[in-house]
């Protein structure tokens, strides 16, 4: 059989893999995307841009559990400002001969709708500049740790109206966009808000070519249990949650979006990914792509490597050629198929040495076994010292 095939589109965009990086970590530079570019990641998405540089909350602002189950930050969006992002010689440095053709993409996370409406008018000229330098713009709604500001996709008369803005710039109002727009949604958790926030979406499919979700989940709260404090620094510790704790979060928003949302606009999934499974499962949840952040900001980019070989390797053992073999295919729940799990895993219990009945049992003989020799043991020093007058029975 051929190897698997991991490449996909993403609004348009060809993706030489069906994996790649998210906005934020380890993102804020050309020296630190080159990385990117020149791992199995297909795309290089850059990190969300503001207006003007700027340092970021105070540290520390992040945090990992120690398990590696769970990370935290509250960065306050440190960046290089839009125009470094945009910068002919950024993206030189970041991509390099490119032969393969990656995508780079530019992320923007403005202060203001009027911050946002700003840098997509620089992305447009520099676009029209130099066409085929920058695949697409990433829209960030969904940053929950900015001090001071809401989270826009929770508040969906301000979401409605930045949507709005955006498809009245000259950019997206013609008949045909000038570049893909995309995205970046927090986490949901009440099906009226799914609908909602999709309604909105829905109404500017003809400008919006992908849903990236989900972003951290906000307000999480790390203790310091030796000093008593909280594990960040900044907004007294609350800060977002990410990494594996919220994979099962993650895939569901990323299967009731791919119900709700037009089928012209594609979700690329995000959220505790750190193996080639998670991202089989977020593209059988529906996902045209998968981003990964907090795997990357931990591991470095040598996760992408490896990511696509552990997901190339599930195809191959599964029998799908390419992503859009199993993309969307998750099967109603049957006790056939929680039957054929069961067997699955008492299978791999046993060829690791420590599953089913039989290795029960002989774990108990063993355990019996080693009681009957240590009393034997204890009885033949007691006779022997006997023996030797050290004792008298």
């Amino acid at each position: 059989m051929a190897k698997p095939d991991l490449s996909t589109t993403v609004a348009g965009i060809p993706l030489t893999s069906c994996v790649y990086n998210a906005s934020g970590p380890r993102t804020g530079s050309s020296a630190a995307m080159k990385k990117i570019a020149a791992s199995a990641a297909g795309g290089v998405l850059a990190k969300s841009a503001t207006v003007e540089s700027q340092k970021g909350n105070d540290m520390p602002r992040t945090w990992h559990e120690d398990d590696g189950a769970a990370s935290l930050n509250s960065e306050g969006l440190p960046n290089a400002g839009i125009d470094y992002y945009l910068s002919p010689t950024t993206i030189a440095d970041t991509m390099g001969d490119n032969p393969s053709g990656k995508a780079y993409m530019v992320s923007i996370s403005g202060k203001t709708l009027k911050d946002n409406l700003h840098m997509l008018e620089k992305i447009t000229a520099a676009v029209k500049e130099r066409p085929g330098e920058i695949a697409c713009v990433e829209l960030n709604l969904a940053c929950p740790n900015i001090v001071g500001k809401p989270t826009i996709g929770y508040d969906f008369e301000q979401m409605e109206d930045v949507m709005k803005a955006v498809a009245s710039l000259p950019c997206f109002s013609g008949k045909t966009p000038l570049l893909p727009l995309g995205v970046k949604l927090p986490p949901y958790f009440d099906r009226p808000h799914f609908i909602a926030a999709a309604a909105i979406l829905n109404k500017y499919k003809k400008i919006l070519g992908y849903a990236a979700s989900i972003n951290t989940i906000g307000n999480a709260l790390a203790i310091d249990y030796v000093a008593e404090m909280p594990a960040v620094r900044a907004k007294g510790g609350f800060a977002g949650l990410s990494g594996p704790a919220v994979k099962y979060t993650a895939l569901a928003n990323v299967k009731q979006m791919r119900e709700l949302l037009d089928d012209s606009i594609d979700v690329v999934g995000a959220g505790g990914v750190r193996s080639g499974r998670d991202a089989f499962e977020m593209i059988l949840c529906g996902a045209a792509a998968v981003q990964v952040g907090t795997c990357h900001w931990t591991e470095g980019p040598g996760c992408f490597d490896r990511i696509c070989d552990e997901l190339r390797a599930i195809m191959a053992e599964r029998g799908y050629a390419n992503v859009d073999d199993f993309r969307g295919g998750l099967k109603e729940w049957s006790k056939e198929g929680a039957a054929r799990s069961r067997e699955a895993r008492v299978a791999e219990r046993k060829a690791e040495g420590g599953g089913g009945e039989g290795a029960a049992t002989k774990k108990g003989g063993d355990a019996n076994q080693t009681i009957l020799i240590a009393v034997l043991i204890a009885i033949i020093a007691v006779l022997l010292a006997d023996k030797f007058g050290v004792v008298s029975l």
